[in-house]
């Protein structure tokens, strides 16, 4: 058997890749309505235990958004931040 066959195919990983840990608007609205709490953060999402210490955050829209929410991210999709707005909350970008 040829030697191309024989050793195996690596493929390539991107050092540089930024992996960021997803958080939907439904998610946001049950935390708020168990604790009510104005301002979210990449703290309070840890102390949830939604993510991890260093993970990166990043919102996604799916859900809805009823309440005006202060919400601390590195991300943000343009649906979520449109849906968070329109409720009358803020969006910061960490």
């Amino acid at each position: 058997m040829p030697l191309q066959r024989r050793v195996p195919k690596f493929g390539f990983k991107n050092i540089n890749r930024v992996e960021y840990k997803g958080i939907n608007l439904d998610v946001i609205q049950n935390l708020f309505e168990t604790n009510n709490a104005a301002t979210m953060g990449a703290g309070y999402f840890v102390e949830a235990g939604l993510v991890s210490k260093n993970a990166k955050i990043k919102v996604l829209g799916r859900g809805e958004l009823s309440a005006a929410i202060e919400v601390h991210a590195h991300a943000f999709s343009k649906s979520a931040q449109e849906a968070i707005e329109k409720a009358g909350g803020k969006v910061i970008t960490l």
